[in-house]
């Protein structure tokens, strides 16, 4: 089982970068199944109902989120709609959408969760996600031997020791939130893939793939000001994960490809805020 993992698709160039590379890194990697986190694809936070439908129609199987899983308010009214968006799963089970789901993947399934961590957000706050993992992998496993969790934590320590937790009990778990690619990407004793942070896809010449001056101004002024994209050297990062029919992952390979073609007037102007 062949795995991409787009690493969090951020604003407009992130699109770009996903519509101009995806198709022919599919057919040259002869991938089975793409997983996108997609929290900040819409304006740099959130993730709105027709970039959602966009980046399906561009080959992305399984979009996952995070904490700005709710920013959006068209969404959060298609949620139970769009069984390829995630959210998390260790939230109120009263919110709408689902956090895990099995994908077909070729002739195989693959399970797909996404949990948030407990440290540094303000505005979702996540049951344990440590009481939940066990019970979680349990379940998964016994629809399918391929299980990949998305943990959407904002420090290095709670991704470190939910690692540990599922060393051998899942095919991968992949860090996301801090928009960094870390150089930390292993398989671990018991046979699990892991990297602390996956990075982002969109503009690396910039600050979390937002306008650099726009990030001055809000430190500044206390504004928060997300109004302005970055185009500045467009990559497309992310991790290809070979995983073997015991569910154990036999690789995991960061890439980072740039992005050559020019973005016309039109990608630059594309907008679902």
């Amino acid at each position: 089982m062949k795995i991409l993992y787009i690493s969090e698709i951020v604003g407009k160039a992130g699109i770009f970068a996903v519509k101009t590379l995806l198709p022919s890194l599919k057919k040259e990697k002869s991938i089975d199944l793409v997983i996108a986190n997609a929290d900040g694809t819409t304006g740099g936070y959130g993730l709105g109902r027709n970039h959602a439908g966009y980046l399906r129609k561009l080959g992305v199987d399984v979009l996952t989120t995070g904490d700005c899983c709710f920013y959006k308010k068209d969404l959060v009214q298609n949620f139970d709609r769009l069984p390829y968006v995630l959210r998390p799963i260790n939230i109120s089970p009263y919110a709408p959408g689902l956090g895990s789901r099995t994908y077909q993947a070729g002739s195989e399934k693959v399970a797909v969760a996404v949990l948030l961590g407990q440290s540094g957000f303000d505005r979702l706050h996540g049951d344990n996600p440590f009481i939940k993992l066990p019970e979680l992998l349990e379940r998964l496993r016994r629809e399918t031997p391929y299980v990949v969790l998305d943990f959407h934590a904002a420090t290095t320590a709670e991704k470190k020791a939910l690692f540990a937790q599922a060393d051998g009990l899942c095919s991968a778990v992949i860090g996301s939130h801090g928009r960094v690619m870390t150089a930390d990407a292993q398989i671990t004793a018991g046979g699990t893939a892991v990297i602390t942070d996956a990075g982002r896809t969109g503009s690396i010449n910039s600050v979390g793939g937002t306008d650099p001056q726009s990030r001055i101004q809000e430190y500044l002024t206390g504004i928060p000001d997300w109004s302005r994209d970055a185009w500045d050297l467009i990559v497309l990062q992310g991790l290809m994960i070979d995983i073997a029919p015991n569910g154990k992952a036999r690789a995991i390979s960061p890439i980072q490809i740039v992005c050559q073609e020019v973005p016309h007037e039109g990608d630059r102007k594309d907008s679902d805020d």
